[in-house]
Order: C-alpha cells, then structure tokens, then sequence
C-alpha cells in the first residue's frame, strides 16, 4: 500500500502554489489584471464591503484597467452593462477611456451610456475628479450632445429624473446644438429658459395640461415627475395599473406608501400582474429579482402582493438552467456573509445580504435538481435539513438564518473528502475570504488541496466558485476543471449550466469579453 506521508508530499508539490494574502489574511490565488478588471466590471460595487472600503475599490478598479490594453476595458465595460447590467462601475470605465488616447471611448459610450441615468452618472464621475479630471473635456461633451439628440421624447423625460448632476445640468454643461424646434422647446423648458409652448412634444404638453388639472388621468411619464403634485391613492393606482412588470416589482413601497393599496381593486389586480407567468417568462425574470422585491417590502404592502412575489419566484425557478448529475451546493453560512451584497450605501444599503444570495443559489439547485445536496459552513459543515418541497424563499430564509462563525472554504470539501463521495459538480458560494484553513507552509490552499483529493475519486468533477464580492484573489486557481465567477447575476446561473456541460472554459470572465466586436 502506498504511503500516505508520500502521496500527499507529491500531491502537495503538484498544486499552484498560493501567491497572495486575501484580505481576511488567508493564502489565496492572486488573479491576472485581466481576470480582476473582468471581475470587478461585472460586479463591483464602489461601495464600502465587510473587508474592503469603497475608496480602495475605486483604487483597485482604476489601477486595474491602466494595466490592461484600452480595448480590454472598452469590451469590459460594454459586457458589464450588457450581460451583468451594472451602473456605476461600466459608467467609470468609459470615463477613464475617455482620458486616454484611444478610439475605443468613442467605440464604447453609446453602448455603455444607454439611457439617462447612466448619461447623469458618467457626468458625475467626469466631474468629481475620479478618473484624474474634473472637466468634460470636447470628447465627451461631444458624445452626450449626440446623445442627447438621438435620445427619443420619453427617454429625455426619463433622464430629467434625479439630480447631482441633473438632467439640466448636464443640457448647460454640453450647450447641444437642437436639430429640431420641438428639441429646442423641451431643452428650454428642462433647463428653465423661454421656450416655445406650441412646439413642445406631446407627452410634455400632456404632462402640463395635468399639473393644471389633477383631475384627469395621469400621464404616461415616469412617475417621479408627479410626485410633486397632490396626487391621491387613484392616481397612484392609475400609475401602477399602468406599470411595466419591473416597474411594479421595484416600487411596491412608494405604492404603498401613498396608499395606492387602499383602493379596493389595485391590491388583486397588483398580484395578478406579478404572478402572471407570461409576463415573468417573456421578462426572463429570475430569482434575484424577487428575493430583491420580497426582501425590501414593507408591512404596508399587502399579503396578497406579497404571496405573488413568492409565486413568480416559483415560476422564475424554471428560467434556472437544470444541471445534470450528482450537484453539492456549499452556501457559506459565515459571519462575513452578513454584510450587504452591494456593499454599504448611505441612504441606499441593499437588504440583501451575501449570506441572502448564498441561500437562493443553494435553494434555487435544489428547486430545479431535487438530488442537489446542500452543505452550508463556516467554521466547519452546518448540519441542516432542507425540503426541496418547499418553497424557493422558504429554503432561502432558512440557510441565511444560521451559521455567523469564521470561513472555511474547505470545510464542505473535506467532508466530501471523508465520505468517499461521488460527485459531478462542486459549487462554493462563499466571499472567499476563507482564514480559518490558514496555516504555515503549505503550498497551496486547503480548497486546493482537498478539491484534489476529491478528484482521485471523481475524475471527472468540476468546481465552480461563485465569488460573491469583488475581492482580487480566490480559494481555487484557474484550470479546466474549475472556474471561478466574480460576483453575482442572475446570470451566474447560466454561466455554471454552460460550465457543467463544457460549453464554457474556465477563463469565461475574459473570454466572454474578447469575444465583443468593438
């Protein structure tokens, strides 16, 4: 019989060895610029997270893309939009872009600044020096003036929406050149300058006539240019009765709150839309949304609503892609995992937590593969029991209401190890910062090294590290069988599918981003 002692020096000595410190102080496995720059444009926050504060991830983002080609961060910031629908970190992309000598800002805005929030966000971190510059420069006010030109009636009405900077502002900052005299009429009117009232565009003219008399049927613009007016609970059920299906899903507090429930008939008719399987499946909604919408609701929001909620979550389980074979899931249960999943925002922290997030990929497999096997820890295994009868939320709420101990990214690993057990696919779902598994000397990572010795019993299995937070290391290094995802989308569904079934490398991050025509 070989010897123990011998075989784990070999193994040992066949391991990547660990080349960085996570931020808990654990050995990790430092990624490559273009592997981090991947991770961070489709995930990050820019928000201070339980180990990194918000200043140091501008830092890390900043210095990150400087040390990849301009193409790079051009596809980068057009695949955060487009694939991970991000804001804020796509939006500062394109603004350093635009302080190098390159043609790929150019290439770039018109696919990242799609619509008047993020035309007001790019001119906010023009403006406030971020990228090393705090004019607009003409490039830039050349772009937004085209902008501006092209966008239709009702997107200029939805960008007049918010402040720091306004709508206005950004109109004063770039001084665009009208095309036509309906355009000429509205910048006069947004900017608060004489204006033609007879060449106003309909939708604005209609908005007027309404201000005069609240009487009538609002109009249809973004809801946030009534709210000065003295709307009543059937102008606001008028509103949502009218509301796209993420619309509704996204203001069911400030329905709420200006009593739109109290009329008889909106609460049903609310829930009706929000169940209606048509709708969710031609939205392509998936679960996030909805634990989203479930977890920020109020008490004012009635049961039936929130019923709803649960039931499109059932429905929106069936856009989960189902994963052949035997499937573990390792929700980490840790006390890290406490802390918001967008990090904290003054005024606007996220109620969704990692350990939140954690719980619905688990319940999620579970719900679409019954054999899944769930296996929470942080210091070590969790034992807890789940029903894959149950509901989606259910099991969610139940895996994020236990554990609060350190990480041990290895820990469900070394069980799996110890069992003898056959696997096809591993999934962590951890923010990787594991410490606990730390020690001297060794040359890889415990994750390594126990993910290895489950290879000599499963050959063919494949590990999957869903990264929750955008930190610059991980547990397990890039190879074949395992592939790392930086943050989380309901897109990182798909993207384990694909990997489970070898339609997908490890390296998706960056290939999936060099595969974009500039």
């Amino acid at each position: 019989m070989a010897s123990k002692t011998l075989f784990a020096s070999i193994v040992g000595k066949l391991l990547p060895r660990a080349n960085a410190r996570n931020e808990a102080g654990g050995p990790a496995y430092a990624r490559t610029p273009r592997h981090r720059l991947a991770q961070l444009a489709a995930t990050g926050t820019l928000n201070h997270t339980f180990y990194a504060d918000a200043q140091s991830q501008l830092d890390n983002a900043l210095l990150t893309a400087l040390d990849v080609d301009p193409a790079f961060v051009a596809k980068a910031a057009i695949y955060a939009r487009q694939k991970g629908h991000m804001k804020d970190m796509p939006a500062l992309l394109v603004a350093l872009l635009s302080t190098l000598q390159t043609d790929d800002f150019s290439k770039a805005f018109r696919r990242v600044i799609d619509n008047g929030k993020m035309l007001r966000s790019f001119a906010q971190i023009m403006r406030s020096g971020a990228v090393g510059r705090k004019s607009l420069g003409s490039r830039p006010k050349r772009h937004i003036a085209n902008w501006l030109e092209d966008a239709s009636d009702i997107e200029i009405m939805r960008a007049a929406v918010g402040q720091d900077p306004s709508l206005a502002d950004v109109i004063k900052m770039v001084h665009p050149k009208p095309r036509s005299k309906e355009r000429e009429a509205l910048y006069g009117y947004l900017i608060g300058r004489p204006y033609n009232v007879a060449a106003l565009p309909q939708v604005v003219q209609e908005l007027e006539v309404f201000k005069r008399d609240p009487s009538q049927t609002p109009p249809n613009v973004p809801f946030q240019m009534l709210t000065a007016l003295p709307l009543d609970k059937e102008h606001w059920a008028a509103i949502g009765s009218k509301a796209g299906w993420q619309m509704l899903r996204m203001n069911l507090n400030t329905f709420a709150r200006h009593g739109a429930f109290d009329v008889s008939w909106f609460p049903c008719k609310a829930a009706e839309r929000l169940r209606d399987r048509k709708e969710i499946e031609r939205a392509r909604v998936f679960p996030y949304q909805l634990m989203a919408a479930y977890a920020a609701a109020d008490e004012k929001v009635p049961r039936i609503v929130l019923d709803a909620l649960q039931d499109a979550m059932e429905i929106a389980v069936s856009n989960v892609p189902r994963v052949k074979g035997r499937v573990v899931v390792c929700p980490d249960v840790s006390g890290s995992m406490s802390s918001p999943v967008t990090g904290y925002r003054k005024g606007a922290t996220s109620k969704i937590r990692c350990i939140d997030v954690a719980g619905l990929v688990a319940a999620a497999f579970l719900r679409s593969n019954r054999q899944t096997r769930v296996l929470p820890f942080d210091f070590d295994v969790v034992d807890v029991r789940l029903n894959a009868r149950d509901s989606v939320m259910t099991n969610a709420q139940k895996l994020a209401s236990i554990g609060g101990g350190g990480t041990n990214c290895s820990a469900p690993l070394r069980k799996l190890v110890a069992e003898r057990a056959e696997v096809d696919l591993v999934i962590l779902v951890s923010d990787n910062e594991s410490w606990v598994d730390a020690r001297q000397g060794g040359r890889g990572t415990a994750t390594m090294e126990r993910w290895q010795e489950l290879k000599r019993r499963n050959p063919d299995a494949k590990l999957v590290c869903i990264d929750i937070q955008p930190y610059a290391t991980t547990q397990a290094a890039e190879r074949d069988d395992i592939l790392n995802v930086g943050g989380f989308s309901d897109a990182v569904f798909e993207m384990v599918a694909a990997f489970a079934k070898g339609e997908l490398d490890a390296e998706h991050w960056v290939g999936e981003i060099e595969k974009i025509d500039l």
